[in-house]
Parts: structure tokens; C-alpha cells; sequence
């Protein structure tokens, strides 16, 4: 991130969207010594001089992460003679928790590793289309049956007898996976026969198996 500063320790950054401005924050922020250097600030103004020696690090070192901590506005630095006096930014700060309190936008970082973990949980249980086994944790689970789900097409129906046998291409308890299917709104069931719901269609059918 380009920054300028002034004699005043202002800082000027380019403009960037929410979900960018949370992500820098995050990351700046998962680092022990900046987490000790913004508790030390959050009592009193300190000098890099006083916080190297209560941190018992190089004057440098400390340079560097308030440096960092400046590019986000979380601390402001002014002169006095030759010495920089830090302080904490509580405007800073307060935008922080502005941005983690509103779910959607931790839900946006939250989904950036969900299809990673879901493709991880479909490695470890299916093998050439074959599931090792069902998932007793219920969000493996889940995943497990939201593949299963896509081995029918949308928009067809099926008899019980075709239901089972699609289910035993991948696993032999077809009564259990076929009841889970209809448990978890993924299939649907009216007069024997089953259908896969897709998000658009209406839930009408019966609810058991």
C-alpha cells in the first residue's frame, strides 16, 4: 500500500472498497508485536525509544511496525523536537469495528476458504465416485450429500427402484443416503416417486422417506 506522510505523521492511502480496507486491517493486525505495541499505546503516548525497551526490541524493529500500524490509521505520530511520540488512533480503531460489525461482510471473507474445505471433505470421502463412507460430522455431511444431489438431473422424476440403484453407484445404503437426501431438501418425494429440488423449485413433496 502507497502511502504519503507529512512532517505531522498524516497519512493519505488510496481509496479502497470495504471488504479490501478489512482484509489489510486483518492481516496487519495478525502479528503479536502490534498487538503489544497497540496495548501499550492504548494506556499513553510513547516514543519508539520507550516502546524498544518495554518490548525489548531493536528502536528499528518497532519503527517497522509502527509504520505499519500507521498505514491503516491506527496510530498517529507528532513531533516533539527530534523525537516521534506515538499514540493510538481510536477513529481507526472504530472503523475496525464498524467493518466487523456487519455479518456480510465477514461472511464474504468466510466463503473464500468454504470451497476449499468442501473440495477437501469430497477428497477424503469419495474415491472414483464411490464414497468411503457417510460423514457422521453433519457439515461433511452436507457436502457429501449436495454431490450425491447432482447425480440426478433437475427437472426429472425418478421411481424409488431408480433412486436406489443411482445411490448404490456410490454407496450400498441407499435406504440412509435417500432419506438424507429428502431430510436435507436436496430431493423431494410425492406418490413414489423422487425428484431433485433445485433452488427455484417450491418445497410441496412429503418430508419422509
Amino acid at each position: 500500500m502507497q502511502t504519503r506522510n507529512d512532517e505531522r505523521g498524516a497519512t493519505e492511502s488510496p481509496p479502497m472498497d470495504d471488504l479490501q480496507t478489512l482484509l489489510v486491517y486483518l492481516k496487519t493486525l495478525a502479528d503479536q508485536t502490534r498487538l503489544r505495541i497497540l496495548g501499550l499505546l492504548a494506556n499513553e503516548r510513547r516514543s519508539v525509544d520507550e516502546l524498544a525497551t518495554l518490548l525489548g526490541l531493536k528502536p528499528s524493529t518497532v519503527s517497522w511496525h509502527l509504520a505499519r500500524l500507521k498505514e491503516i490509521g491506527l496510530v498517529e505520530m507528532r513531533a516533539q523536537g527530534n523525537t516521534h511520540i506515538y499514540r493510538m488512533n481510536s477513529k481507526g480503531l472504530g472503523r475496525i469495528n464498524k467493518l466487523l460489525a456487519a455479518p456480510e461482510r465477514v461472511v464474504v471473507i468466510g466463503d473464500a476458504d468454504a470451497g476449499a474445505w468442501e473440495r477437501k471433505v469430497l477428497r477424503d470421502f469419495v474415491e472414483d465416485g464411490r464414497l468411503s463412507g457417510i460423514p457422521a460430522y453433519r457439515k461433511k455431511r452436507q457436502i457429501i450429500l449436495r454431490w450425491l444431489a447432482t447425480q440426478f438431473e433437475v427437472g426429472r422424476s425418478y421411481p424409488e427402484k431408480e433412486v436406489n440403484e443411482i445411490i448404490q453407484r456410490h454407496h450400498p445404503d441407499a435406504a440412509t443416503l435417500r432419506r438424507e437426501l429428502i431430510g436435507e431438501k436436496l430431493m423431494a418425494r410425492e406418490n413414489g416417486r423422487y425428484w431433485r429440488i433445485s433452488p427455484a423449485t417450491p418445497m410441496t413433496a412429503e418430508a419422509g422417506a
